[in-house]
């Protein structure tokens, strides 16, 4: 605790220092003057710049370089033109190239980055925290970003309706754009100032030049743009958008001889919609009925021995889109090792596979859903002209029914409940954009929970407050948050929240804890507070506390994966401003964590250092070392004591050459090592990606793990001699690959295929018991069981451990081998602008294999030479009328 104290006050007096001297002059903020369109026609778009409505405005250039050399000269400078008229926004954009042969012209499907582009953000808001972004790239391929939180947030899934077309000429390149007004959410003032920036990208230099000049220690993107004037008189648009769909599904798999459910194959039909509603210019209203995922790509298989529960992102378009407004972190920071998933809201819980399953007897089939059907959505969300960020989800899924046959009789029993998700975001700005406070209310209810459902919460409910406050420019801020949850239900379901790992109220020699079989309801609370500097120099740091009360519990609609937790932590960065013979830019950090329980217990101290580069040749290369001299842990026992961990260091370090490349390669590698070596990891992805044709690309990411782990928990047994914590050696090895195909026709039609194949193998042995967890020698933490104690006999070991001839208890062979083949073949042909056309192919393998094959063998075995695989064929379609 001394070191870590001394530590945090040499970093705070060093960041004083600096702060005085550095000093960078308040920039002067661009402007640029639009035109109205009267009396002429509008350009059309085609991509030439030649319409006399175009010389309505002059040019605009003047664009300085941002990367690598700031506020430089870019090598080829780039103009603009803005035009308006009641419906629409007009840009022209003309990029010079005295090479106009080399211009990069890489297809792929839309929001793909690849090759030459152009983008244009507007501040329509006029916010400085949210802008709309709209990319085209030199091969015409489209890309729409939606920037909020002063650009640290970034949502590429926003979809909007646009046009564009682009044209290569002697000169160089065009790119001329028609953005509906609709797609821009701004106020009803006659004359109104908008935030502008038009950032370009030169492929082969890897050149960022922009409009308004863009310092590399900025604070933040959106607040730094220049001004977009001329604006008289714009009527706000109310957006109108219906898109039905339909689909139709084919779904065969391997037949189970006499099970009536596993005929060999399924078919069904569906249709649902989907609609968008301006109820003012600032707010939309998105509905979703009966909504459809099928051609989602499938979660990458993962296995963890922790017991803690797998985050996945979110992927499916109603709630991936304006997901940012939701985003309510419980404790944001740039250190790491703050649980940064940690989220008050967890769209996955929304239509999850149905957490039930049905009481069975001996040669009985079941029908079990594979998720929950959500009946429908609803989703209200914008932000106003005077600074309120709003945003309401409401959601109900279906109650869902496995079927069991027995010999032809059926029954059904509910797996899932009827069950309403509410989630409510509120956020205002003020102080001229610098501050904004917030808060966040989510609600969770379920109707009807039998007797078989009664392990669930009858209601859930959770909320918070948050702030930011910067000053000095933005340079400066101090922000935090504070949450709580409040959990409602028999005393089944309270008692299996107090006992599961994120909360462990059994937890023997815990004395801040209590095991309460009596509750129907648990409370709790949560937050964070932090102080930083994030502009204005090299150097950047951030410094703060976080925590999580042991009652705390989000889970219903959220995501949590630990509670009694407080932590504090440090973190310093150092940049570089300007390039030099070797580097482009250069990053290192330093950080430092320190955690406590709410009994007072110190749990961990760990120390971090890294640094990533920007090589002159494009490259990059990164370094991290960890040093944790303190290390104990709640949950490693499940419920047993508090376990000492030994000390630990651990690296991680990665390459990859020139992305501008046809051919890239990469290389990721991590490692930890116990300092008495009861604990050691490593894995390693290789990465290689080709651009054969600029309409093609292949990847395959191959990655290889190991751990070797001699503290793995097993079991907690009870036996004559009070409670055995079972634990064991665990040797084990993960081998993945992730293949991607992208072939695109055009900029609305391509062909995706992606597919990973993996294995996990667990091999234990050395069982043996915790016998003094807090002992400083691992040695004396354990009791390791005698060839003469432990007998495996038919996949089940025999324990004596008084060798007095009497088996004392028993248990599973932990061994295990996971295989799992996941694929996606995916068409997708935007017909017309918004309308979509979809041909899936999606295939699963999961197989329990031979954990004593190798990891090769056993992938062969069981996918190349297993049984049928399961495969899912979709032919979906959608409309979008635009009213």
């Amino acid at each position: 605790m001394k070191t870590s104290c001394l530590a945090l006050c040499v970093l705070l007096f060093t960041q004083i220092i600096c702060y005085a001297q550095d000093s960078t002059a308040i920039l002067i903020k661009k402007t640029y003057t639009t035109q109205y369109i009267r009396d002429m026609l509008p350009p059309y778009v085609d991509g030439n710049l030649e319409e006399d409505t175009w010389s309505l405005v002059p040019w605009e250039g003047g664009f300085v370089e941002q990367r690598p050399d700031e506020n430089t000269e870019p090598d080829h400078q780039t103009k603009f033109k803005i035009l308006y008229d009641k419906h629409f926004l007009y840009v022209g954009i003309r990029c010079y190239d005295s090479e106009p042969n080399k211009i990069e012209k890489r297809l792929s499907r839309r929001d793909g980055f690849e090759g030459d582009w152009i983008a244009i953000f507007i501040d329509s808001y006029f916010d400085k925290r949210t802008a709309f972004g709209f990319l085209v790239t030199a091969a015409g391929v489209k890309a729409d970003i939606l920037e909020s939180n002063n650009g640290e947030n970034e949502d590429e899934s926003w979809n909007p309706i646009w046009y564009t077309k682009t044209k290569i000429d002697l000169e160089g390149w065009t790119a001329e754009m028609k953005i509906p007004l609709s797609q821009l959410k701004f106020g009803a003032t006659k004359e109104q100032t908008w935030g502008l920036q038009l950032m370009r990208r030169l492929f082969r230099e890897e050149e960022r030049s922009v409009w308004q000049r863009l310092p590399q220690d900025t604070p933040g993107f959106v607040s730094e743009f220049g001004m977009l004037q001329g604006l008289i008189d714009l009527e706000p648009q109310k957006q109108l958008e219906i898109q039905p769909y339909a689909i139709s599904k084919l779904e065969t798999y391997e037949e189970e001889q006499n099970n009536p459910f596993l005929t060999g194959q399924d078919g069904k039909f569906t249709a649902g919609l989907d609609a968008k509603i301006g109820i003012t210019n600032d707010l939309t209203l998105d509905l979703t009925i009966n909504p459809d995922f099928g051609q989602v790509e499938a979660d990458p298989s993962a296995i963890a021995l922790d017991g803690f529960q797998i985050f996945f992102e979110e992927k499916r378009p109603f709630f991936v889109e304006n997901k940012n407004i939701f985003d309510y972190r419980v404790s944001p920071s740039q250190a790491g090792n703050t649980f940064g998933f940690d989220n008050v809201f967890y769209s996955r819980r929304i239509g999850r596979s149905p957490q039930g399953f049905p009481q069975t007897e001996a040669g009985e089939f079941v029908d079990q859903p594979d998720n929950t059907a959500i009946l429908g959505a609803a989703k209200f969300s914008g932000k106003t002209k005077d600074g309120w960020s709003i945003g309401i989800l409401e959601s109900t899924t279906a109650r869902k029914y496995a079927t069991i046959d027995n010999n032809g009789q059926r029954r059904r029993e509910v797996v899932e409940p009827l069950t309403n998700y509410f989630v409510g975001r509120l956020q205002k700005d003020f102080n001229n954009r610098n501050s904004y406070i917030g808060g966040i209310f989510t609600t969770t209810n379920r109707e009807n929970l039998n007797e078989d459902l009664s392990f669930l919460h009858k209601s859930a409910y959770s909320g918070g407050f948050d702030f930011k406050h910067q000053w000095n420019e933005r340079n400066w801020y101090i922000a935090g948050n504070i949450l709580w949850s409040h959990v409602q239900g028999d005393t089944t379901a309270i008692i299996q929240t107090q006992k599961s790992i994120t909360h462990l109220f059994q937890r023997v020699g815990a004395k801040h804890l209590s095991l309460d079989p009596n509750r129907t309801s648990m409370s709790g609370t949560g937050g964070n507070i932090q102080v930083g500097k994030v502009g204005n120099g090299h150097w950047k740091f951030e410094t703060g506390f976080t925590w999580r009360s042991p009652e705390l519990e989000l889970n219903n609609v959220g995501f949590q994966r630990q509670a009694d937790d407080l932590r504090h932590y440090n973190w310093i960065g150092y940049q570089t401003l300007k390039p030099d013979n070797n580097f482009r830019k250069v990053g290192i950090n330093y950080n430092h964590w320190s955690v406590w329980d709410f009994g007072g217990n110190h749990n961990l101290l760990q120390f971090n250092t890294s640094s990533w580069q920007n090589w002159k040749n494009n490259w990059f290369t990164n370094v991290g070392f960890n040093y944790s001299p303190i290390q104990y842990s709640n949950y490693a026992l499940r419920g047993g004591p508090r376990l000492r961990l030994s000390p630990e260091i651990s690296f991680s370090n990665g390459m990859e050459t020139d992305s501008r490349k046809k051919l890239q390669l990469s290389i990721f590698q991590n490692g930890s090592k116990a300092m008495d070596n009861s604990n050691k990891s490593y894995s390693i992805e290789l990465g290689i990606s080709y651009q054969p044709l600029n309409a093609l690309r292949i990847s395959a990411f191959p990655e290889y793990g190991t751990v070797n782990n001699n503290l793995q928990y097993i079991n907690n047994i009870t036996t004559h001699n009070g409670i055995t914590y079972l634990n064991g050696t665990v040797e084990q090895k993960t081998l993945s690959m992730s293949v991607r195909l992208n072939y695109t026709i055009n900029p609305n039609l391509s062909i995706q295929y992606w597919g990973q194949p993996f294995i996990s193998n667990g091999r234990y042995f050395n069982f043996k018991e915790i016998k003094d967890p807090l002992a400083t020698s691992f040695e004396n933490r354990i009791i390791s069981y005698q060839k003469n104690q432990i007998t495996l006999n038919e996949n089940i070991y025999s324990v004596d451990s008084n060798i007095d001839g009497t088996v004392d208890f028993t248990f599973d062979n932990p061994n295990f081998s996971v295989i799992q083949f996941r694929s996606n073949l995916v068409l997708r042909w935007e017909y017309i602008p918004g309308s979509e056309l979809f041909l899936v192919w999606s295939q699963d393998v999961s197989r329990s294999g031979d954990p004593q094959l190798t990891l090769f063998n056993g992938l062969k075995d069981n996918i190349f030479n297993g049984e049928k695989p399961k495969n899912i064929f979709l032919l979906k379609a959608t409309y979008r009328f635009v009213l």
